[in-house]
């Protein structure tokens, strides 16, 4: 088999692995056996699981740009936000296993050198939030609209580790996608009382 049908057969079974299974099954071991490739060949192929789960992470970044890239732009911008943070929400909520993996090796390793390809697609995340922070906030200059994206950002990226574990399903019985709508536009509409007040 030529490596480019064994590299996307791998990632093939070590996706669904880990959508059906959790993140802990995507060992090297258990990719061998469920692929029935070797372990040698699966690390001559990426060198290490961190390469091969960053692929993951690619398809899945991947998955979601093009998602929120489709939100159709209405005259009305919260709305137009509130569209995009949903079809987040839907993503990951419906990825949960998926988002998890991308999430805890962005926790994890810290100093990981990313591909230029991989950070283009969170830049696209970014710029989607800026152009609806930009109408929202139309006084605000460009580079505070640039920060307060990436904080919109990480605060989504953070939401979503509570969207992809059960952990605090006990805590509270609010709808998930109620408390992300909630916080989001909280900080939005606190952006726009500053601006006024700058």
């Amino acid at each position: 088999m030529e490596k480019d049908n064994i590299q996307n057969l791998l990632i093939e079974i070590g996706r669904k692995l880990v959508r059906e299974k959790g993140t802990d099954a995507l060992t090297v071991r258990k990719l061998s056996e469920a692929s029935g490739c070797s372990v040698g060949a699966i690390y001559n192929q990426f060198s290490n699981m961190d390469n091969f789960v960053v692929v993951q992470n690619f398809m899945t970044v991947d998955e979601l740009t093009q998602i929120i890239a489709d939100v159709p732009e209405t005259d009305d911008a919260f709305e137009d936000l509130n569209t995009l943070l949903q079809k987040f929400v839907d993503y990951v909520m419906q990825n949960k296993n998926l988002w998890y993996l991308l999430y805890y090796f962005h926790l994890n390793h810290a100093k990981y050198t990313y591909s230029y390809f991989y950070l283009r697609k969170v830049v696209t995340v970014l710029q989607c939030l800026r152009r609806i922070l930009e109408r929202i906030v139309p006084e605000m200059e460009r580079p505070e609209q640039m920060l307060s994206s990436q904080v919109l950002w990480l605060n989504m990226f953070a939401l979503s580790a509570f969207l992809s574990k059960d952990v605090l399903d006990s805590f509270s019985k609010i709808d998930k996608s109620t408390i992300c709508q909630i916080m989001v536009n909280t900080f939005v509409v606190g952006l726009t009382v500053l601006e006024k007040r700058a």
